[in-house]
């Protein structure tokens, strides 16, 4: 049977036919799985289900693991997927002798626990749901009846399982706690001069723009890491339901990615709020000089997510109109930055400097080299359209797997990013102020504007004025 993976670099002659010497792709069709120059590209459920499944001498191609796995919950329940695992694993070769059946479960033992491990340790979150949970658990017992060595490997499996899990609520716990904190002590603009007095001013506690980012990169480093792959599926699988098997993706969120999206939308108005709130302009500028010598760190460090967010937080409205600040600032780091995520050609000159950070990344000797955190509305943005472009099943009903390798080297290329150990020293004063320091609302925002640098016209002059009445009110 011709190779699963995608990746193989191996040229094979015989897999090509020449016409008028140009080389032809040769289709092969193997038990509902369809090849093409010794590719996997579609497939039947069934056959797709049945590949995953290891056998004496047989055991799936690692890529074709992942891929299957991360794709295949749009066509059913992960819990039904595994149902039909341990059925073709065990139960579908039964022959009723306990002596051959004892022998052929302690021969096969081994696969069945490296194909769990695999899941386990890439698609934790599936096992959040409690018949997964009772699947795992079964498949040890079952096992234990030919192999004490796989059952205690399934229990040590189970272990490292649980930790994970229990890790995973606590962080949800902490960001929960963290966020509702900072929604519970919003800037109300009512008296500017007040607000400037407040002990957190950035300034006051960190005025080294190299350590802010390093404090910056913590954060998006440990987002991006409770961030499970299933997620980017999942959350575009979320937009049809009549598209989904069951009900599972309706009743589940995206919450790690939803909350990752969020931290970025923080950032932008927490940067916004900081170059607003003081009431002089020399003290203004001094906060904008910071964040832009912030926003370059970002960039060198290879944080383009906390770039982007300070960019966006600085191109807002209220900020970019405060004209008598900016000519206070020379501008020419800040220009080359947002010439260099420029949203122009499609993003052309970020994704070129991404590249340069995935290659560095590749070579790397040192864990700083190491990091690189994409911005991530962009991501999500290349891997919407992806699905968009591409159907997923066939018109003859087969899954269209070419559009799930690409999608899978996608995922795997921010999982290879994702389990980067952040290198920096923690600032726990800073990276609480990051985390839940009220930052103003959309309106606030504008008020302080006008407050700092009046209004220029008559509808700015109204603005100003509708706005000051209605936040009087708060």
């Amino acid at each position: 049977m011709p190779q699963t993976t995608p990746y193989s670099s191996k040229f094979n002659p015989s897999t090509y036919s020449s016409s008028h010497g140009h080389r032809q792709p040769v289709e092969e069709n193997y038990g509902g799985l369809h090849y093409r120059d010794n590719k996997l590209v579609s497939g039947s459920l069934e056959a797709l289900i049945q590949l995953l499944v290891p056998t004496v001498d047989y055991y799936p191609d690692r890529s074709y693991i992942f891929t299957f796995l991360l794709s295949s919950r749009l066509f059913l329940h992960p819990f039904e997927l595994m149902s039909r695992v341990c059925y073709f694993c065990v139960d579908h070769h039964r022959v009723g002798d306990p002596q051959t059946d004892k022998k052929r479960i302690r021969e096969i033992a081994p696969k069945i626990v490296q194909l769990l491990t695999e899941w386990t340790e890439t698609f934790p979150y599936d096992f959040r749901d409690e018949r997964m949970m009772r699947s795992l658990k079964e498949m040890t017992h079952r096992l234990a009846f030919g192999d004490e060595l796989s059952r205690r490997a399934m229990q040590r499996l189970i272990q490292r399982l649980l930790r994970k899990l229990t890790t995973l609520g606590q962080y949800e716990e902490s960001l929960a706690t963290s966020t509702a904190a900072a929604m519970d002590r919003p800037l109300v603009l009512k008296s500017k001069q007040q607000l400037v007095r407040r002990d957190e001013c950035v300034l006051n506690l960190c005025d080294d723009p190299f350590v802010f980012a390093q404090q910056l990169t913590h954060i998006e480093m440990e987002r991006l890491s409770y961030i499970g792959p299933e997620e980017f599926v999942r959350a575009f699988a979320q937009k049809r339901p009549s598209d989904n098997h069951k009900s599972f993706f309706s009743k589940r969120k995206a919450s790690n990615l939803e909350a990752y999206v969020e931290w970025f939308n923080r950032l932008s108005y927490l940067i916004a709020t900081e170059i607003c709130m003081p009431v002089k302009k020399k003290h203004r500028a001094r906060v904008l000089e910071f964040f832009i010598d912030v926003a370059q760190e970002c960039f060198n460090i290879g944080n383009f997510n906390s770039l982007m967010a300070i960019i966006t937080g600085m191109n807002m409205n209220p900020v970019s109109r405060l004209k008598k600040t900016w000519n206070k600032v020379n501008t020419d780091k800040f220009d080359i930055l947002v010439h260099q995520m420029d949203p122009s050609s499609n993003f052309y000159n970020y994704r070129t400097a991404l590249r340069g950070a995935t290659q560095r990344s590749s070579t790397a000797h040192t864990s700083q080299e190491m990091i690189v955190i994409p911005f991530f509305s962009l991501f999500i943005k290349d891997i919407y359209f992806l699905n968009e472009g591409c159907v997923n099943r066939l018109p003859n009903g087969n899954i269209n797997f070419e559009k799930f390798w690409v999608l899978a080297k996608q995922v795997s290329e921010f999982l290879s990013w994702r389990q980067v150990i952040c290198p920096f020293e923690r600032d726990r004063k800073t990276l609480q102020y990051l985390i839940s320091a009220p930052v103003f609302s959309e309106d606030e925002l504008q008020l302080a504007s006008y407050e700092s640098e009046g209004p220029e016209n008559n509808l700015e002059r109204d603005t100003r004025r509708s706005l000051r009445s209605s936040l009087s009110r708060m």
